[in-house]
């Protein structure tokens, strides 16, 4: 927990933006007690874990993350691109859950 106190707590709030409802990252939460989050793109990995560990009182074990690029899409003449987003896979210690079904 000393990497929290290193970051600012306005920073941890802003870093996690949404947990990713799929049926990979349910699969993966299921089988490797992992949990994915879409982060802002110019987070890193202590920052990652102390903003989880904050918000859900629950201890990290690892993060990795993954960088997806945009799709580029057409319509017509006109070219543009889908964002960047970044996702955070958070390896939870044995016996540790989040649960985002159940109110706070």
């Amino acid at each position: 927990m000393n990497t929290a106190k290193k970051i600012s707590e306005e920073r941890l709030m802003k870093v996690l933006l949404a947990p990713v409802v799929s049926e990979k990252a349910t699969f993966i939460a299921d089988k490797h007690e992992q949990v994915v989050f879409r982060v802002v793109r110019d987070a890193s990995k202590p920052e990652i874990k102390a903003a989880v560990e904050n918000l859900f009182k629950v201890e990290v074990e690892s993060v990795k993350v993954l960088n997806r690029i945009g799709k580029q899409k057409r319509s017509g003449k006109t070219i543009g691109r889908k964002n960047h987003v970044k996702h955070a896979y958070v390896c939870l210690k044995p016996g540790q859950e989040i649960n985002f079904t159940e109110e706070a």
